[in-house]
């Protein structure tokens, strides 16, 4: 079994089940590498003759998957976008490599009762729309995500209006972009900006259930200090 999702990758690992090979963006040194999560080396997977690759529609492209496929190779696609729906998505990725079925649960935390903007990217900033993971996890620590209502998962987006929003605070996750202290100083027109965890924020599966309470408490000590 390959896995290109990160997630997955060490979801596997605690349920005791290795792939073969992972992404460069696994965190696993001691597995061969097929490439990224965007680019996987599709001939380079053939070559392990894998029993199956697991792919997420947030993390790979559908170009990648028909590629897999056409090459006779079966795949496992998950779509996780919701704490709520991850149980199920564990459930089919259990399945596909013959894991005992997992549990999934989540704490119940008091609300955070903050609204909340998540940049990703910048040149141009991007944030996170309602239809993904990691707004979901937002939700469940009680943070309105100001850019709930956009319509694409990952909108661009300006200072001003995430100010204008009314942004209480700017959530800055240390995933996928590496933003600098001069990145936060500029997020700070917006509202106070914090630092997170963007494993804890945006990586599902085994650790969901530590990663929103370790958020959680995160967020209540920053607003603490």
């Amino acid at each position: 079994m390959v896995s290109l999702v990160p997630s997955a990758t060490e979801t596997l690992a605690a349920w005791g089940v290795e792939p073969v090979a992972c992404t460069r963006f696994c965190e696993r040194p001691d597995l061969p590498h097929v490439g990224g999560t965007k680019n996987p080396d599709v001939p380079a997977i053939a070559a392990l003759r894998p029993d199956v690759v697991v792919l997420d529609r947030q993390e790979n492209r559908r170009e990648d998957a028909a590629a897999l496929d056409a090459a006779g190779i079966r795949t496992v696609v998950l779509d996780v976008r919701s704490v709520a729906g991850l149980a199920g998505e564990l459930e089919t990725l259990a399945r596909a490599v013959g894991a005992p079925e997992p549990t999934v649960v989540v704490p119940e935390l008091a609300p955070l009762g903050v609204r909340a903007v998540v940049p990703i990217w910048r040149r141009p900033w991007m944030t996170i729309g309602a239809d993904t993971y990691g707004s979901a996890v937002l939700a469940v620590l009680g943070v309105v995500n100001v850019y709930a209502d956009a319509r694409v998962d990952y909108p661009e987006f300006t200072l001003a209006d995430a100010a204008a929003r009314g942004a209480d605070v700017v959530l800055v996750p240390s995933e996928p972009y590496e933003f600098t202290d001069a990145h936060l100083a500029e997020l700070d027109a917006v509202a106070p900006a914090i630092r997170v965890d963007g494993q804890d924020l945006f990586w599902w599966g085994s650790r969901t259930s530590a990663a929103i309470a370790r958020l959680h408490a995160a967020l209540v000590a920053a607003r603490a200090s």
